[in-house]
């Protein structure tokens, strides 16, 4: 339980109990029990609504919400899953093959956090190593050569750090991603649906179209480490996540996403069969959408969308 969703969560268990006492003919009314329940959907309507940015950062990082393992069980009607880098190992925090939606087909990409001691300790909580970025991109290549479109899911706390994948190239291996995503002659479409954090983020998701669930973030850094950089306490975490703007409605404005994808009140995790149609409907849409476009004008509108970010204007009169 998040610690905005204590006062909900009490307030669910009172009329929890009052239903049970009402269903054994206790003195409440069904009037009363209906007011009840406006009641609750007006606080929920309300917190919800005066979320912060670390609030939403909780919620993107929320045991509950679906991972990635769950959108393709959820969304494809068939994958199968392809493994390995061809030249060290296997990654188990990235997820790739070839699935299909009705008679569309896509090669997908997908990092994954897990969901349990065990499947997060497999997946290294869904911080890849350089052999993770490797396997991606030959299935990039993969999509490139029989011309398919590439689905990208996003979901990391960041590359992994360690000693062992510093040794193995990892920033080599993100730089190399992003240098053959900016000419990957294929459609290309990027979903943040959970934390979308710098490099290890980024080298999956040089998209033609960027879609983003609403409570997830993409930064450049989490919140914890932004505040022990630039205040030498993490317990600013909250201040950072307000500067940093890293917000699905920042991003839109700044043009960094495409399209922001409605969450239920509380995050994805409260319905996810509403979820999981949305983002259906998203990836059949863009697919459709992108390949239409010939090839060499999508290429140039993916350079033009991502040679534009950072543009800033400057102040000549008080220079």
């Amino acid at each position: 339980m998040l610690d905005h969703e204590k006062g909900i969560k009490e307030y669910e268990g009172t009329l929890s109990r009052l239903k049970d006492q009402h269903a054994l003919g206790g003195i409440w009314s069904d009037e009363e029990i209906v007011k009840l329940e406006q009641k609750l959907e007006e606080k929920k309507r309300k917190v919800y609504s005066q979320l912060t940015p670390w609030q939403r950062v909780e919620i993107s990082r929320h045991p509950d919400r679906p991972r990635s393992v769950d959108y393709i069980e959820n969304l494809f009607d068939s994958f199968e899953e392809l493994f390995g880098d061809r030249l060290f190992q296997d990654d188990q925090a990235i997820i790739g093959g070839l699935g299909m939606i009705g008679d569309q087909k896509f090669v997908i990409i997908a990092q994954e956090k897990g969901n349990d001691t065990e499947s997060r300790l497999k997946r290294n909580f869904g911080m890849p190593h350089p052999e993770g970025y490797r396997k991606a991109l030959r299935l990039m290549k993969l999509a490139e050569k029989f011309k398919l479109p590439v689905l990208s899911l996003i979901d990391t706390p960041g590359a992994y750090p360690g000693l062992d994948a510093e040794e193995r190239g990892q920033g080599s291996a993100i730089a190399v991603n992003l240098f053959e995503m900016a000419k990957l002659n294929t459609p290309m479409i990027v979903l943040l649906i959970g934390e979308g954090c710098s490099g290890g983020a980024l080298a999956m998701a040089m998209g033609d179209t960027i879609g983003m669930l609403e409570h997830a973030y993409y930064s450049v850094i989490s919140p914890e480490g932004c505040a022990s950089i630039l205040w030498k306490d993490s317990n600013m975490k909250e201040a950072a996540a307000e500067k940093l703007k890293m917000q699905a409605e920042d991003l839109l404005a700044m043009g960094i996403i495409d399209t922001i994808i409605d969450e239920p009140l509380g995050g994805a995790h409260q319905d996810t069969s509403a979820v999981y149609q949305s983002i259906k409907a998203f990836i059949l849409t863009e697919s459709k959408k992108l390949q239409n476009i010939p090839s060499d004008e999508l290429l140039e509108l993916r350079y033009q969308k991502f040679r534009k970010l950072g543009a800033f204007q400057s102040d000549s009169s008080s220079v």
